[in-house]
């Protein structure tokens, strides 16, 4: 699980450790994942704390190795890390938009590369989620290089889901509209973010455990004959201006 620091990512690890999954959380902020892993384990999970910078090749790749050495194989995969950024095209620059493409598009090819190469060299099956979003899914204002990341997963997702699925190996994505996380309550919170509330078909943000159910889907044998899926869960905003 990348991006398992905060939002969705720790929602997410929350949500498979109660599964009955043990869950390596992966982030750069240590000290979040310290007492992530201290809540799962109060709550009867087990879960570990990885240090990585998913733009790092050599940080994912000594973090996958203390990952095997614990846990055995990656068998699950999430790969949410992410960045947002408010500009336009012309405005966007050029430091913020090579870190969001670092993060957002370059990390989650990495980290899918690096944990499905393991994978494959012993033959193990496994399911990969990526994170993406709708606005990688139409165009939408403001969020240039987000936007552009974003549509890069959508069909990374298919991309790697054409190769893999050979190997037992199976990528879908989904593809959240507007939930409140710390990345976006400031804005969800502001005139701006109130109007485009309204632009919403359901009238509404997103509640992180309406996410639970897509997710498990996907990772789960329910979902086993699903792959290069991108699933939109965004309360009908795509049918709606972004």
């Amino acid at each position: 699980m990348t991006g398992a620091s905060s939002g969705l990512g720790a929602h997410f690890a929350s949500l498979l450790a109660r599964q009955g999954c043990r869950v390596a959380l992966a982030a750069r902020r240590e000290d979040r994942l310290a007492g992530m892993v201290t809540t799962i384990a109060d709550a009867g999970g087990e879960a570990m704390a990885v240090a990585m910078d998913v733009t790092d090749p050599e940080a994912i790749r000594a973090g996958l190795s203390r990952i095997e050495e614990r846990f055995g194989h990656v068998e699950l995969l999430i790969n949410n890390a992410g960045l947002a950024a408010e500009h336009g095209f012309l405005a966007a620059p050029r430091a913020e938009t090579e870190r969001v493409f670092a993060v957002n598009q370059t990390g989650v090819w990495e980290v899918a590369q690096q944990v499905c190469a393991r994978l494959v060299a012993v033959g193990n099956p496994g399911a990969i989620v990526n994170i993406a979003s709708i606005t990688g899914l139409r165009a939408v204002g403001g969020a240039a290089s987000y936007a552009v990341t974003k549509a890069a997963v959508a069909h990374m997702t298919r991309i790697q889901a054409l190769e893999l699925a050979r190997h037992g190996i199976r990528v879908n994505a989904i593809a959240p509209g507007y939930f409140e996380t710390e990345l976006t309550q400031d804005f969800l919170a502001s005139d701006a973010g109130d109007k485009l509330r309204k632009r919403v078909p359901m009238r509404r943000i997103g509640h992180l455990n309406e996410l639970d159910g897509p997710l498990l889907l996907l990772l789960s044998d329910a979902g086993s004959f699903m792959t290069g899926t991108v699933i939109p869960v965004d309360g009908g905003h795509l049918l709606n201006s972004l």
